[in-house]
């Protein structure tokens, strides 16, 4: 599995369709039970931690569900071991960030985004 593909698969592993953030679809909202994930495509080789980040988005008037996705994920990443996902020719390390969880406005007010930080580490030549 690339870099990307790992991407792709970790952020679709919480239940949610995942996207990267540069390619959803218009109708994501409404195909995906008015939640999705989008997240930060990239690349990069070992030596580098890099700053990243997803967001939660939730068609809704109240914060529990996407507050609760935001802590699974978190819990998830914490409990990671070994703390790193096998990727072709190394493995790829994911960390929470600092803040990890950030409320967001969108456009549309009856959406709940909440922005994920977190670190990722590509363990490979590059």
């Amino acid at each position: 599995m690339n870099k990307y593909e790992a991407l792709q698969n970790f952020w679709s592993s919480f239940g949610w369709a995942a996207y990267n953030e540069l390619t959803v679809p218009d109708n994501a909202m409404a195909e995906n039970n008015n939640r999705y994930i989008t997240y930060e495509a990239f690349s990069d080789s070992f030596g580098n931690v890099n700053v990243s980040g997803a967001s939660l988005f939730h068609r809704s008037t109240s914060w529990v569900t996407v507050h609760a996705k935001a802590q699974e994920i978190a819990e998830r990443i914490k409990k990671m071991y070994p703390p790193s996902i096998k990727i072709d020719g190394g493995r790829l390390k994911i960390r929470t960030g600092q803040p990890f969880a950030t409320d967001m406005a969108d456009e549309d007010d009856t959406i709940r985004r909440v922005r994920l930080n977190v670190t990722i580490e590509f363990m490979t030549a590059y």
